[in-house]
């Protein structure tokens, strides 16, 4: 596998953790790698399209951060689909492709159809977890101890029940060996990134010495929106909608979720400024530190062939960025390979 300095970075690059493998994403690409349980290597790369690519109103800031969320859902979801049938996949470690794209990997394809029904299940669950639970628990609470709904401190016990209920549901589902499996990928992929970004050599070696905290995480981005959800709701619900008492918290329950929206298109921008100044500017670290710290819970330690995987994801989606005048084809292929040394993914100058 070649393994040469990567250069100056021209691009961002992010990724996600899935079932015994690392998803990756570039302007360009959309790269899922995976181990399947008999060591064969599942590699799954196409094209990238954005949602509403057409649209280009949607990605100016403040506005695109609501889209890259919903991208991130569908990419995910996609990836975890994909990496959850390969550990089922009917097994060929002697497969061997004839060429870069050239062999199928089997296993069950998902359609559309059922993407589109998990991202509005996750939606929903997620919306009713993290806006309709903490608004009822904050407003139990204002009873109790004789605070309204329209004042400052109902959205700032509003949030904290939000950051209990994300912490306590990562610590206890870091418990199961499964997902500790999932974090130490997502610590691999972390890795990854960094050497990437540092234009260092895509080797292990150089991945290991990397740090597994990422401030461009997602776990990270969950806490910055918490954060300006408080300033935001704060700031428009600051009086009361009605006279009585339950159609007031009913109607500011239905307004919160709308606003949603430009939560996630501040966050974003917070997130990615955090990001890139984060070695330079005191008000960029103190933006990552809480995110950096809950990734602790979020991210493990990799092993070496862990890191293997995500450092060749990352390769294959460079791969693709690599190309010139469209040579990569817009669908892409499922490819098998007995181990990485059978992968050979050279980057362009």
């Amino acid at each position: 596998m070649d393994t040469e300095s990567v250069g100056t970075p021209k691009f961002d690059v992010g990724g996600q953790a899935v079932i015994e493998g690392v998803m990756m994403r570039s302007p360009r690409s959309f790269t899922v790698v995976c181990r399947r349980p008999d060591g064969t290597i599942v590699i799954k790369e196409q094209e990238w399209q954005p949602l509403w690519a057409g649209a280009k109103v949607l990605r100016w800031p403040f506005l695109r951060g609501a889209v890259v969320l919903l991208e991130s859902l569908w990419n995910g979801l996609s990836a975890l689909a994909f990496s959850a049938d390969q550990q089922l996949a009917e097994q060929d470690a002697h497969r061997k492709p004839r060429s870069l794209g050239a062999a199928s990997a089997g296993g069950r394809e998902r359609t559309s159809w059922s993407t589109y029904g998990m991202v509005a299940v996750s939606l929903v669950f997620g919306l009713a977890l993290f806006v309709g639970v903490p608004h009822l628990a904050a407003w139990g609470l204002g009873e109790l101890f004789g605070f309204g709904a329209s004042s400052v401190v109902f959205h700032l016990v509003d949030g904290a029940v939000k950051l209990s209920l994300l912490i306590g549901y990562m610590a206890a589902i870091s418990l199961m060996d499964d997902v500790r499996r999932v974090f130490m990928y997502h610590g691999a992929e972390h890795k990854a990134i960094f050497t990437y970004e540092k234009g260092l050599p895509l080797t292990v070696d150089n991945a290991r010495a990397q740090s597994r905290f990422h401030p461009r995480c997602g776990t990270s981005f969950l806490l910055i929106v918490i954060g300006v959800s408080i300033v935001l709701f704060s700031a428009v619900l600051q009086f009361p909608l009605s006279s009585h008492v339950a159609a007031d918290h009913a109607l500011k329950i239905l307004i919160k979720l709308p606003l949603m929206f430009p939560v996630a298109g501040l966050s974003y921008e917070l997130i990615k400024l955090s990001g890139r100044k984060c070695d330079t500017s005191r008000v960029a670290r103190a933006l990552a530190a809480p995110g950096m710290w809950l990734q602790k819970i979020t991210t493990r330690e990799p092993t070496d062939d862990q890191l293997e995987i995500a450092l060749l994801s990352i390769r294959k989606t460079l791969w693709r960025e690599a190309q010139r005048g469209g040579d990569a084809p817009p669908i892409g292929r499922v490819e098998v390979y007995p181990s990485a040394d059978a992968i050979d993914l050279p980057l362009a100058a």
